[in-house]
């Protein structure tokens, strides 16, 4: 069977299950209802496999079908996302785009990036929330998000792209190490003052170490502070506070400058992850059409390309480029 065989029905039987029948199917298809049924149809007779339970009043999903419905999105969306990118070069973004980003990492990170892609698109109106909080992103319209720490599984609805982990490391001012000596190993922090981040539930993020063996261990930590900002926590380490675990591209400057200091560098390790997400349409946009959706996905594949400058502050496991590469210039946003 050649390839464009394989694609033929999967549309009107993604449509279908969708509506829950053949003419939901065909008035989103703009086909009739006979032309959807008869589609269907025969991708069964290809497949060898029935897809729906028919009834008079409604059709349902087989065991079979519905394992094949959760395929065939995955795929068209991975289609509709390359049809973005090779309509990148070709028409012009306008509209309102809503962007949701980390209240740190948008601000010091994220921002440069989306001024300089407002400013090639004067049509696009962006619309640019900071939150550190977890919000569901298709019921608030975001269009792209970037997320630090999202967790598996990931929602159906949403497509994502891992960016890489952040690299953290413990840190304190010369001041404070002045008067309180310096740790001599992971085991000694109890006896120092750690300055944590607190999540809006009043939990702790818990510090990481790296071992010898290449394994991360995680172990809670006691606070003198807890705070619910990572640019608060920077100022509370300057201010000579405490100690503190933070995200290298958080504190890149402080520590060139010898504001702050490194300590324990031999258990410095891998962060939280950061991904982009947006949501995922089931749906091939046609030709010529534009949509808000359109424009996070390149901002989604700008980002995953060309970011900030931290080279060398995250890392990320190696990724093909070409597929990218309508779509941006320069140094990758991550050094493999």
């Amino acid at each position: 069977m050649i390839p464009s065989e394989r694609l033929k029905g999967i549309e009107a039987f993604v449509c279908t299950a969708d509506s829950g029948s053949f003419t939901g199917a065909g008035v989103r298809l703009n086909l009739t209802n006979s032309a959807v049924s008869k589609s269907v149809a025969r991708l069964e007779a290809r497949l060898g496999s029935r897809l729906f339970e028919r009834t008079t009043r409604r059709l349902m999903l087989t065991d079979v079908g519905a394992a094949f419905y959760e395929t065939c999105v995955r795929v068209l969306g991975d289609l509709a996302d390359a049809e973005a990118v090779l309509a990148a070069h070709r028409s012009e973004v306008v509209g309102r785009l809503k962007v949701d980003v980390p209240v740190a990492f948008g601000r010091m990170q994220a921002m440069p990036l989306l001024l300089a892609f407002a400013e090639r698109h004067p049509n696009l109106r962006p619309s640019i929330t900071f939150t550190d909080r977890r919000i569901d992103i298709v019921e608030e319209g975001i269009d792209v998000a970037i997320r630090i720490g999202a967790s598996e599984p990931w929602p159906e609805n949403l497509g994502h792209r891992y960016l890489g982990s952040e690299r953290v490391t413990i840190c304190a001012a010369p001041a404070y190490l002045d008067r309180s000596g310096m740790p001599v190993g992971a085991e000694a922090l109890g006896a120092f003052d750690c300055i944590l981040y607190g999540r809006g539930d009043g939990s702790t993020i818990n510090w990481r170490f790296g071992r010898a063996d290449g394994q991360v261990e995680e172990r809670p930590v006691e606070g003198r502070i807890i705070l619910g900002s990572a640019e608060a926590q920077v100022g509370a380490v300057k201010a000579g506070f405490g100690i503190a675990q933070l995200a290298t591209w958080l504190i890149k400057d402080e520590l060139n400058s010898g504001e702050l200091v490194e300590i324990l560098p031999e258990v410095a390790t891998v962060g939280l992850p950061l991904h982009l997400a947006w949501p995922r349409r089931r749906q091939l946009t046609p030709q010529g059409q534009r949509s808000n959706r359109d424009a996070g996905r390149r901002i989604a594949y700008r980002l995953k390309r060309r970011g900030p400058d931290v080279q060398g502050t995250l890392t990320q496991k190696p990724t093909v480029r070409s597929s990218y590469a309508l779509l941006t210039s320069g140094r990758p946003f991550i050094s493999p």
